[in-house]
C-alpha cells in the first residue's frame, strides 16, 4: 500500500516544498529586479547556487551521520526563517542589497542540507519507491506549474512582501510534515567528517552505471540545459509571443504528468536503458525553438520533451534509491548532485555570449547534437545499460545460488553411484558374482540413475 500516514506526509512535504523553491526565482527575479535590475538579480541567484554547491557534499555526510529526516526538518525551518525576513523587510520598506544577499546565502545552504536526504528518505517511506518516485513526480510537476503563476499573481495584486511570505508558509508546512514522520535511522559507524567524504566518493565512484550518467550530465549541463532556458525563452517570445513560452511551460508540465503516470504503470526491466531510450525526446524541444516551429508543434516537442524527462528521472532516482546501500545513498546523492547540477550555471552564463556570437539557433541546435549523443553514449555503456531493477538484480542472483547448488548436489549423487558401483564390484569380484560393469548397457545405465 503507497499510501500510508508516514508516505502522505512525506509527499505533501515535497509538494509544498517544490512548490515554494518554483516561487523563490520567479520572486527573486520579479522582486529583487524591481529594486535592483538584472545585476542584483543575478547577485542573489548566485549568492543561493554558490553555497548550494559548495555545501551539498557536507549534507550527504550529516544526512548519512544524524538521519535524513531531522537534517531535512532543520533546513525547513532555517529556510521559513530566512524568507519571513525577507518578507517583512519587504512589507516595512525597501530591503537593502545585503540582507537580501545574506538571506539568499543562507537558504542555499539550507537547501544544501535538505536535498541529499531526498532520495535517500523515499525507500524509508514508501515499499515500492517506483511507485512513490512516479507519484511524487507528477506532484512535483504541478507544484513547479502553479508556483511561478501564484508567485507572479501575488507579486502584480499585492507586491513583494506577499510573495514571500506564501513562500516562507511553504517551508513551514514542509518542516511540519517532516516532523510528524517516524522512519528508522540507518545504523553505520561514526567517523570523521573526511572519512565520510571518502567514502561517499569511494562508493560514488565504484558503481559505473553512476559516475558514468553524471559524467555526460555534466556535458549536458554545458551545452544542453544551460543554454535551454534562457535561448529558448528569447527566441519563443520573439518569434511567438511571449503568451507562447507559456502554453510551452505549460505543455513541458502536461508532458510531466503523462510521463510519471507512464512510469507508473511501466516497470522496465532495465530502466535506465528504458529512460535513455525515452530521453532522446527531450531534444525535440531545443529543435524546434532552433526551426523556429509553429505554435502546435512547439507545444507537441514540448509535450514529449516533459514525458521524456520525467520518465528518465523516475528510473533514475528508482535505480539510485535501491542499488545503493542505505547507509551511504545520501553521500552518494551528494556527489550525484554536485555532478548534475554543478556544470548548470557554466551553460547559463555562456549561452548568451556564445549566442551572440554564433547564433542562438546554432548554439540551440549544438545542444541537441551533445543531447542525441549523450543518449547513446549511455546505452552504449555495459554498466547503464545492462543494469537490472533491483529486484530481478536479486531474482537472477537467487536461481544462479539455486542452480549452483543444484548442480553441486547432482554431482554429490553420482559421486555416491560411482562409489556404490566400484563397492559392488569389489564385493563381486570377492564372491564371483558380476558386478554392474559386466550387466548389459541399459541396466547399468539404471544403476546410475539410481532407478531399479
Amino acid at each position: 500500500m503507497l499510501w500510508t500516514a508516514t508516505f502522505t506526509r512525506y509527499f505533501v512535504a515535497r509538494a509544498v516544498s517544490v512548490f515554494g523553491d518554483a516561487m523563490l526565482t520567479v520572486a527573486a527575479a520579479l522582486a529583487v529586479g524591481r529594486v535592483y535590475g538584472a545585476t542584483g538579480v543575478g547577485v542573489v541567484l548566485a549568492a543561493w547556487m554558490v553555497p548550494f554547491l559548495g555545501f551539498i557534499l557536507f549534507g550527504g555526510v550529516f544526512a548519512d551521520r544524524i538521519g535524513a529526516r531531522p537534517l531535512m526538518l532543520g533546513a525547513d525551518v532555517v529556510r521559513t526563517v530566512t524568507q519571513a525576513v525577507v518578507a517583512v523587510a519587504f512589507f516595512t520598506g525597501t530591503p537593502a542589497l545585503w540582507l537580501l544577499v545574506a538571506c539568499s546565502a543562507v537558504s542555499g545552504t539550507a537547501a544544501a542540507m535538505f536535498q541529499p536526504g531526498v532520495n535517500g528518505i523515499v525507500p524509508q517511506v514508501a515499499t515500492d519507491p517506483h511507485r512513490a518516485n512516479a507519484t511524487i513526480r507528477m506532484a512535483n510537476a504541478v507544484a513547479e506549474l502553479l508556483g511561478p503563476a501564484v508567485a507572479g499573481i501575488l507579486f502584480g495584486f499585492f507586491g513583494a512582501g506577499p510573495v514571500y511570505a506564501v513562500d516562507a508558509a511553504t517551508f513551514a508546512i514542509s518542516a511540519l510534515c517532516l516532523a510528524g514522520l517516524r522512519v528508522d535511522k540507518v545504523s553505520r559507524a561514526a567517523n570523521s567528517t573526511l572519512r565520510d567524504l571518502r567514502d561517499g566518493w569511494h562508493e560514488f565512484r565504484s558503481r559505473t552505471w553512476i559516475w558514468s550518467v553524471i559524467l555526460v550530465w555534466v556535458f549536458f549541463g554545458v551545452f544542453l540545459f544551460g543554454p535551454l532556458i534562457p535561448l529558448g525563452a528569447v527566441l519563443v517570445s520573439d518569434g511567438l509571443g511571449a503568451p507562447a513560452y507559456g502554453w510551452m511551460q505549460s505543455a513541458v508540465g502536461a508532458g510531466t504528468i503523462l510521463g510519471g503516470l507512464t512510469a507508473l504503470r511501466l516497470k522496465a526491466h532495465r530502466p535506465l536503458a528504458a529512460g535513455a531510450v525515452v530521453l532522446f525526446g527531450f531534444m525535440l524541444l531545443p529543435l524546434a525553438i532552433a526551426l523556429h516551429a509553429g505554435l502546435p508543434a512547439l507545444l507537441a516537442a514540448a509535450a514529449v520533451n516533459g514525458f521524456a524527462w520525467a520518465f528518465w528521472s523516475i528510473q533514475w532516482q528508482t535505480s539510485v534509491q535501491t542499488q545503493v546501500p542505505p547507509d551511504v545513498l545520501n553521500r552518494v546523492t551528494s556527489y550525484e548532485v554536485l555532478g548534475s547540477t554543478g556544470s548548470l550555471p557554466i551553460g547559463q552564463a555562456l549561452a548568451g555570449p556564445v549566442a551572440a556570437v554564433a547564433g542562438a539557433e546554432r548554439v540551440l541546435g549544438t545542444s541537441v547534437v551533445v543531447g542525441v549523443l549523450g543518449c547513446a553514449a549511455l546505452l552504449l555503456i555495459p554498466a547503464v545499460r545492462g543494469l537490472r531493477r533491483a529486484g530481478e538484480a536479486e531474482q537472477g542472483l537467487r536461481r544462479a545460488g539455486e542452480a549452483e547448488q543444484g548442480l553441486r548436489r547432482a554431482g554429490e549423487a553420482e559421486q555416491g553411484l560411482r562409489r556404490a558401483g566400484e563397492a559392488d564390484y569389489s564385493a563381486g569380484d570377492a564372491a564371483g558374482v558380476p558386478s554392474s560393469a559386466s550387466l548389459p548397457a541399459a541396466s547399468t545405465r539404471r544403476v546410475r540413475r539410481g532407478e531399479p
